[in-house]
């Protein structure tokens, strides 16, 4: 696994030499584009929209767009100046320290690994022990691939994690609900909405989780290399409109009781109205 940036995390008058590795893939099933004839593929070229023309790297550069089809250029120094860019020591620069709850999730972007240089191992070490000790997580800014971000330097395990985040005004409002209206809901229905949830509460362990189109489509492309006929394998239907809201919490409950081996809900937990 090779290092994606190099620099340094800052706190105070603390600089910690570290590398960020990726601590996630995207191992999604992808396909590649080929011509139906000859099965070449197929590849992409820089061209001016103008003239249709293929431009050389060396002739690229950085164009902002003011309004639509209106540009003004950037050179590398301005956008050095801009904080983008090479300027110095690249930093990760935390700039106050949070409760971990604070942060809503939906800030949350990427998530990569901070390793210590061997110069930075004990102010590694101090940085993690203290923040495990407070529960807290450190708010920073820096710079990687052109673009400045947002981000949180926190515990995971027994090392430090950086994640990258989606700037404030990058969070979109929640959508109004249309066709606004007030609904009944029945103390007895939330109870069995209630019961379900605990019902299926449990650990969360990582490896229960498999993404099985990916393992569906490995083992379909491996039947296709050895020759054998592809077998299609029928999806789940369209489910129907939901009637009686309580009676299909109420049969969501046994079925789940059943698969998981619980107890029987009394029959004061399972009463309706």
């Amino acid at each position: 696994m090779r290092p994606i940036w190099k620099g340094a995390v800052s706190f105070g008058l603390v600089n910690i030499p570290v590398v960020l590795y990726s601590a996630t893939e995207d191992r999604r099933p992808k396909f590649k584009q080929l011509r139906q004839s000859d099965k070449s593929p197929i590849r992409y070229k820089r061209v001016a929209e103008t003239d249709g023309q293929e431009v050389p790297w060396s002739e690229i550069v950085k164009g902002y767009e003011v309004e639509r089809g209106s540009y003004v250029v950037f050179s590398e120094s301005e956008l050095a100046a801009a904080g983008i860019g090479k300027k110095g020591l690249p930093l990760i620069d935390v700039v106050r320290f949070v409760e971990s709850e604070e942060i809503d999730p939906v800030y949350y972007k990427s998530s990569y690994y901070l390793v210590p240089e061997k110069t930075g191992l004990r102010a590694y070490r101090i940085l993690w022990e203290a923040l495990q000790t407070a529960g807290r997580v450190g708010v920073a800014r820096f710079a990687m691939r052109g673009k400045q971000h947002l981000s949180t330097v926190r515990c995971h395990q027994d090392s430090l994690l950086l994640e990258t985040m989606f700037w404030p005004d990058e969070i979109r409002e929640v959508p109004a609900v249309e066709h606004e209206e007030e609904v009944e809901v029945r103390p007895e229905e939330v109870e069995m909405a209630k019961i379900l949830i605990d019902t299926m509460s449990g650990p969360f362990v990582g490896e229960d989780y498999q993404n099985k189109t990916r393992e569906n489509i490995e083992a379909a492309a491996q039947r296709k290399v050895e020759g054998k006929e592809v077998i299609s394998v029928d999806s789940a239907s369209e489910p129907g409109e939901v009637i009686d809201l309580l009676a299909a919490l109420k049969a969501s409950v046994a079925a789940t009781k059943a698969a998981v081996d619980l107890p029987e809900v009394s029959e004061k937990q399972s009463a309706v109205g």
